[in-house]
């Protein structure tokens, strides 16, 4: 099972962008399907994008399209998520999250492998 770890996060004031990236270990990450959840206080977690195998195919929360960009490097055994014209309500402790499940879905119980995450905080 990968080992994922997750950096980028910040403070940044509302229409500004990050890069969240997750570096997992070992050598199966191309076999796993990837995805970015975020959870904010009192919120359960939430689903925000996801990245098939080989990076063909994303999908997105339509809270984030066209604002948020997925993507994977196989090479690197990176994934990332690009955040541009952040908003308040954007802020939340966002993780990273792997799945061997041919198609997961945006199910948090479908991904099996978790980063500790890393904070964004979007200030008005």
């Amino acid at each position: 099972q990968v080992q994922l770890v997750e950096s980028g996060g910040g403070l940044v004031q509302a229409g500004g962008s990050l890069r969240l990236s997750c570096a997992a270990s070992g050598r199966t990450f191309s076999s796993y399907f990837m995805a970015w959840f975020r959870q904010a206080p009192g919120k359960e977690r939430e689903f925000v994008a996801s990245i098939s195998r080989g990076g063909t195919n994303t999908y997105y929360v339509d809270s984030v399209k066209g604002r948020f960009t997925i993507s994977r490097d196989n090479v690197k055994n990176t994934v990332y998520l690009q955040m541009n014209s952040l908003k308040p309500e954007d802020t939340a402790h966002y993780y990273c999250a792997g799945s061997r499940t041919l198609v997961p879905g945006t199910n948090p119980n479908r991904y099996d492998a978790w980063g500790q995450g890393t904070q964004v905080t979007v200030s008005s």
